[in-house]
């Protein structure tokens, strides 16, 4: 009996310690805390854990007052996935800006400052960089967080972005395996499916992984993507055959594989998050990502009981989930001993530390590209035409030239509109002013280049400024590309326009 009871509590705290929840709240509740002190290995955070930089090391610190080597995540990519500045914009440029400067020094550069500051406030995993090459221009979830649609362009950048961040003590996750740039489906929705072949894929979409191991990335985050080419029934994160067939096998890779949010319908609408949960460590996941929209401790019991009663009923051998919770512990040493090693210059507000003044800044300004006369405009209206915002996204984090431009040109006025828009309601607000009509994806929606168009065919000195992939034809007086809708992309913008 003591002996059973001794493997129970083993296979217990091991289930425990492949989940990676997110919580609710700016300090960390007493469930959490005490879910940490029986096992639980790491945490997720999100925009909503965020206030400030000040208030997330003090988080960081509370957790880790429980158990000095918790891993704390995060998903933040810079560009227009973030959660560090949810609320303000990102200090950093995003991944297409980044392949757009294509200076590898650069890149590295970034994610070391953005790194840095990560580890000021005590997160030590990443789950970025997107290696994705983002080769099918309509896809709706990775777009701009792809360095390109270049393949070798994107391996070397996501090499380069791995050595930043983890030259800053803080691990990389690699994302989305094998590769969720050629879909058009996203799969916080539903299942996409991507019908290439296997040469296809070893040529393309592996590639960036293959240089992100190469690189020494901590870990790899799966994809909830379906490959009939690989597996025909089930998704990335849940197939033996590429999880440990491919993955650890033919690519040999040894690192944390991580899961993408088993929250997303990909996985929940098919499998239940419990039992899709079985699956993915059975197939050779360590880790299991929940929290973006399920952030309590009856979520965490729940897998872990579907963990504990899989082992118990054979469904998942106990070998498995005790190799993948030893592996979760080794990152968890790594991040521990490279938080006690230190790193040199913290990162002040904007993305900066000592001697590398504004590299965020520095970024998105070499990423802009500019068609068109300039010529400093002194009054503006800043109309700014908004497609609805993927879940990565999210809705919270403000994008644009307005408030950058407002700054630069006293007389500024901006609004915006959606589907319903007409020329003619911007043209009545603008005045006399000029129309910078902002656009974001703007070949995928027809909408959008309909309201530019008539807002270009009345006013010919519009300026156009396209903040996502800059795929249709270049519009307006003055076009204006940023390559992605972080803060300083938006900055980079309104200093062309008002000639700074």
């Amino acid at each position: 009996m003591t002996i059973l009871a001794h493997r129970t509590d083993t296979v217990t705290r091991d289930a425990l310690a492949v989940l990676q929840p997110g919580f609710l709240g700016t300090t960390a509740p007493d469930w959490l805390l005490r879910q940490v002190a029986e096992g639980l290995t790491a945490v997720g955070l999100f925009g909503r854990n965020i206030a400030s930089p000040a208030q997330l090391a003090a988080l960081t610190a509370q957790l880790r007052a429980e158990r000095e080597d918790v891993l704390v995540a995060i998903d933040e990519e810079g560009g227009d996935v973030t959660r560090l500045e949810v609320r303000g914009g990102s200090s950093f440029p995003g991944n297409l800006a980044l392949g757009a400067v294509d200076d590898t020094a650069l890149t590295r550069e970034v994610a070391r400052e953005l790194g840095r500051r990560l580890a000021e406030c005590g997160v030590n995993l990443n789950w970025a960089p997107s290696a994705d090459v983002n080769s099918n221009p309509d896809n709706p979830v990775i777009g701009v967080r792809s360095f390109g649609a270049d393949t070798a362009l994107a391996a070397r950048h996501t090499a380069a972005y791995v050595e930043g961040l983890q030259a800053a003590g803080v691990a990389a996750c690699t994302k989305h395996f094998p590769g969720h740039g050629d879909t058009n489906v996203d799969s916080h929705h539903a299942l996409p499916r991507i019908d290439a072949g296997l040469e296809t894929l070893h040529a393309r979409e592996l590639v960036p992984f293959r240089a992100a191991m190469a690189a020494g990335t901590k870990a790899i985050m799966s994809a909830h993507i379906l490959l009939p080419s690989l597996d025909p029934t089930r998704p990335a994160t849940l197939s033996p055959q590429i999880l440990t067939g491919l993955l650890r096998e033919e690519l040999g890779y040894q690192g944390l594989i991580v899961t993408d949010g088993m929250e997303m319908n990909a996985i929940a609408g098919t499998y239940g998050i419990e039992r899709g949960s079985v699956l993915a460590i059975a197939a050779g996941a360590d880790a299991i990502c929940v929290g973006g929209g399920l952030a309590d401790e009856d979520t965490v019991l729940r897998l872990r009981d579907a963990l504990v009663n899989a082992v118990r009923d054979g469904q998942l051998p106990e070998e498995r989930l005790a190799d993948a919770a030893a592996r979760v512990r080794s990152l968890a040493d790594w991040t521990r001993q490279a938080r006690a090693a230190g790193t040199p210059g913290a990162p002040d507000e904007e993305g900066s530390a000592p001697g590398t003044a504004g590299i965020g800044l520095e970024a998105a300004r070499r990423a802009v590209l500019v068609v068109g006369e300039r010529k400093p405009v002194t009054s503006a209206y800043v109309a700014t035409f908004a497609p609805e915002p993927n879940i990565a996204v999210g809705d919270e984090t403000p994008w644009g030239p307005a408030a950058e431009l407002a700054e630069l040109v006293a007389d500024t006025g901006s609004g915006r509109y959606g589907v319903e828009a007409t020329a003619g309601e911007v043209l009545a607000a603008a005045g006399g002013r000029t129309v910078v009509a902002v656009v974001r994806d703007v070949h995928r929606h027809p909408w959008m280049a309909a309201a530019v168009d008539a807002l270009v065919a009345a006013r010919p000195d519009t300026v156009v400024v396209e903040m996502g992939l800059p795929r249709a034809e270049p519009r307006g007086a003055l076009y204006i590309a940023t390559h992605g809708a972080a803060r300083v992309c938006g900055r980079a913008a309104a200093e062309v326009i008002a000639g700074a």
